[in-house]
């Protein structure tokens, strides 16, 4: 389209131009005070004085030291003075110019040959030179309009020649000298055009970014100081305000530095907090982050860091509170006597802190509902004169719960830790876990591993809220865990903590306990004076001990409740005067008849062992102790063939300890004088009622040999016997746990004789006395001593008549 060939030669002087670049068309002055300069325009003012016309130059850019291969044919237009008065002379560009080879000339001046490139192109211009041209113009409007030159705009519009118009763009200031140089050796005129549309559409795309930028900065600097300037009069408005109301200068609540400066807290806590004030000071109102950072600083203030209780070191006066507000539970109030003593004898001897600990405790009191572990947490507390607060765990499956949210959760909150540290209002507070077995896990982590670091006293000085996060230190707060099983707490989080066991109350403690707290607390809640109604001691103990069986005190507390309504209804009725003293015989007709009669209680025949084949065994559930019977029997030869079925919902362990029962007596039936022939063809059927219950364990393995031995003898298991001990294969009765709170339930349920294993005789220790006066306990080694204790004699020498299943 376009073409490039030399028209003719020239010998020009060379103008050089340091990081300039001139394009033909454009007109510059050049300062002769340069002595290459000058020497270029006196040696085309000489050549000139022998050819017509103006004298010329040869303008090439010279680029660190480096020519550039093409130049332009300038003509020195005029020589004068510059506006600053130093010598000068304007130069037009006319035509662009291949340097060639050095030549020789008039004056100092450097002389090259050249050779004159020509442009052409066609006419008429095709299509897309034509929009080519148009888009030029526009972009060129568009720049100059936004730098006010609107005569230039005319100008530039009226260029129609292709080439001059490609060559207008080297006016651009914003042009780089490499750029400018790439146009000037770019021969192809309509190539010119598109360098010089694509380097004016980059320029225009950057001013518009560079725009937008310069707004926003501008927009972000007008609301800084709008709102600097707003509140500046807020300011002054506030204290306006405060003088009016005679306030002082430094009771503004939002003035957190100050508040963080004036409060007493540790050297690190102060740290963080200062350093959350930084941010909240640089941070607008309208950000998302102040509204965290003033909670944040809020929930700091408000910790007791530095807020302790003193301890009541009255050792006799505490063991008195706890004495005066339960009865029973002997470990318990030795414990806390125990821990008191030793923080006595620890701050007498200034050892309060040792190795950054302080002396808190961490109990786990483990035992059946009702028997009163959450009230003592209160009465512990009181005992101690510390605060007391209590944490429900029940149901609790958010790891977050204990250990807190991250800040950056909306609506984030400390962990129930700290928020009980904070509600208590001091560091050593009496803090209650209540129900940690019942903490469950889900997608949302593990709480009951979060208590780890809580409840470990090696660890929890330094403990870490994910919200607070600043260290805690915990380690003088006393902890006293609740929980109704054992063995649903997570094997770690159970070694961490001392394990109490409250195995339930005996009957003459819950007589006590009825008389001196459950009475009086129901007689106010029913509206009746302490004399009005009065409970005889035999009522009491017949509602402990026949309306009521359970470990624990609340069915009883409710009965007691139940017949206090009732009088104080036949009172307002006017069936009944007041005052009134109810006696064991005044029971049935005030609350109905009682609900657990004991088997002694019975009429013989009407007792479950008044047949051959069902024993009275002993067993730990997690209401506490409870009895349990199990019943045998033998199928008809011909209605099935011979094995086991075992009926109850039984586990495993269970399940084992029957067949290891049945096959005891079938390999041992010739030496304990039982017929076990009919073993071989007839089937065994052992069940254990309440069958809606989860029965497992091996404690009940002798209960299951006594029931089939009665079955197989037709001798009858004494009523008043209760057993538990697990049977191995050669006979040896081995040791079970729980042996308080079976015999404890055996001695609720009317039992007077108790078979267990030789091995636990030492945890008879720990039974109440009165319930060992009431029980004939024997301690066995060998099953054959347990049948020889528990089955009646026989009746007759005749063979007996072995029982069939219906």
């Amino acid at each position: 389209m376009a073409a490039e060939s030399p028209a003719f030669t020239l010998n020009l002087p060379v103008l050089p131009l340091d990081d300039e670049v001139v394009l033909p068309g454009m007109v510059v002055p050049l300062d002769l005070s340069d002595a290459e300069v000058r020497a270029a325009v006196e040696a085309a003012q000489a050549a000139a004085r022998s050819e017509p016309g103006k004298p010329k130059v040869l303008l090439v850019p010279r680029i660190d030291g480096t020519y550039a291969k093409t130049g332009v044919l300038g003509t020195v237009e005029q020589v004068g003075r510059l506006a600053d008065g130093d010598p000068g002379a304007l130069v037009r560009g006319r035509s662009r110019v291949r340097i060639g080879a050095g030549t020789t000339g008039p004056g100092a001046a450097l002389w090259v040959e050249g050779a004159r490139v020509e442009e052409t192109v066609p006419e008429p211009l095709p299509g897309q030179v034509t929009e080519l041209v148009k888009e030029y113009k526009a972009l060129a409007a568009t720049w100059l309009k936004k730098r006010g030159a609107w005569q230039v705009v005319d100008r530039v519009q009226a260029i129609d020649d292709v080439s001059a118009l490609a060559d207008n763009s080297g006016y651009s200031p914003f042009l780089t000298t490499d750029q400018k140089v790439e146009l000037l050796e770019t021969a192809d005129p309509v190539a010119r055009l598109k360098l010089a549309t694509q380097q004016l559409r980059d320029h225009l795309a950057e001013q518009d970014v560079a725009e937008t930028i310069a707004k926003d900065v501008q927009e972000g600097v007008d609301k800084q100081q709008r709102e600097f300037l707003l509140r500046r009069q807020l300011e002054a408005v506030r204290k306006e305000l405060r003088e009016l109301n005679g306030e002082k200068e430094g009771e503004e609540s939002d003035d957190y530095r100050a508040r963080v400066e004036a409060a007493d807290l540790p050297e690190k806590v102060r740290e963080a907090a200062l350093k959350e004030v930084d941010k909240l000071e640089r941070a607008s109102d309208q950000s998302p982050e102040g509204s965290w950072i003033r909670t944040w600083l809020d929930t700091v203030l408000e910790m007791p860091w530095n807020e302790r209780t003193e301890d009541a070191y009255d050792i006799q006066g505490a063991k008195a509170v706890l004495d005066a507000e339960h009865a029973g539970l002997d470990d318990v109030k030795e414990r806390i006597t125990e821990y008191l003593a030793v923080r006595k004898r620890r701050g007498d001897r200034g050892l309060g802190v040792i190795g950054g600990r302080r002396g808190g405790a961490v109990l786990a009191l483990v035992g059946p509902p009702g028997v009163g572990k959450t009230s003592l947490g209160e009465s512990v507390a009181h005992a101690m004169g510390r605060k007391f607060v209590r944490v429900a765990l029940g149901g609790v499956r958010d790891e977050a719960e204990i250990r807190g949210h991250r800040r950056t959760y909306v609506g984030a909150l400390p962990g129930r830790i700290v928020r009980a540290v904070k509600e208590a209002g001091s560091m050593n507070p009496v803090v209650l876990l209540d129900e940690i077995d019942k903490v469950g896990s889900d997608f949302r982590g593990d709480p009951a591993a979060a208590l780890l670091e809580v409840l470990d006293p090696a660890q929890n000085h330094t403990f870490r809220d994910h919200y607070l996060e600043v260290e805690l230190d915990l380690s003088d707060v006393v902890f006293l865990a609740t929980a109704n099983v054992l063995e649903a707490i997570p094997e770690a989080l159970a070694d961490r903590m001392e394990i109490v066991r409250l195995d339930g109350y005996t009957e003459d403690e819950k007589v006590v306990i009825a008389r001196d707290h459950l009475l009086p607390r129901q007689l106010e809640r029913a509206g009746l004076e302490k004399a009005e109604v009065t409970l005889d001691e035999s009522a009491l103990r017949k509602l402990a001990g026949e309306y009521t069986r359970e470990a624990g005190v609340r069915t009883l507390e409710r009965s007691i409740a139940r017949l206090l309504r009732k009088i104080a209804a036949q009172h307002e009725l006017g069936e009944r005067e007041l005052p009134f003293t109810v006696t064991d015989g005044d029971l049935r007709g005030l609350i109905g008849r009682p609900h657990h009669v004991p088997e002694s209680a019975q009429d013989p025949a009407e007792r479950r062992t008044a047949v051959p084949g069902v024993a009275t065994g002993l067993a730990v559930t997690g209401a506490g102790g409870d009895v349990l019977f199990v019943e045998a029997s033998l199928a008809d030869p011909e209605t099935g063939g011979a094995g086991l079925t075992l009926t109850g919902q039984l586990g495993d362990v269970m399940k084992e300890s029957a067949q290891i029962a049945l096959s005891f007596l079938r390999s041992h039936g010739a030496e304990l004088e039982l017929p076990v022939a009919d073993l071989k063809d007839r089937g065994v059927h052992i069940h254990f009622p309440a069958g809606a219950v989860p029965k497992d364990g091996p404690s009940a393995g002798i209960t299951m040999t006594t029931a089939l031995a009665s079955l197989l003898s037709g001798r009858l298991v004494r009523t008043d016997v209760a057993m538990t001990g697990e049977v191995s294969l050669t006979g040896r009765v081995l040791p079970i746990g729980g042996v308080k709170q079976k015999l404890l339930a055996a001695q609720r349920a009317g039992v007077t004789t108790v078979i267990i294993p030789k091995r636990n005789e030492p945890d008879l220790d720990d039974v109440p006395a009165e319930v060992l006066d009431k029980l004939d306990v024997h301690t066995v080694t060998d099953v054959r001593q347990v049948l020889e204790l528990a089955l009646a004699p026989a009746t007759s020498d005749a063979a007996p008549e072995v029982p069939v299943a219906a």
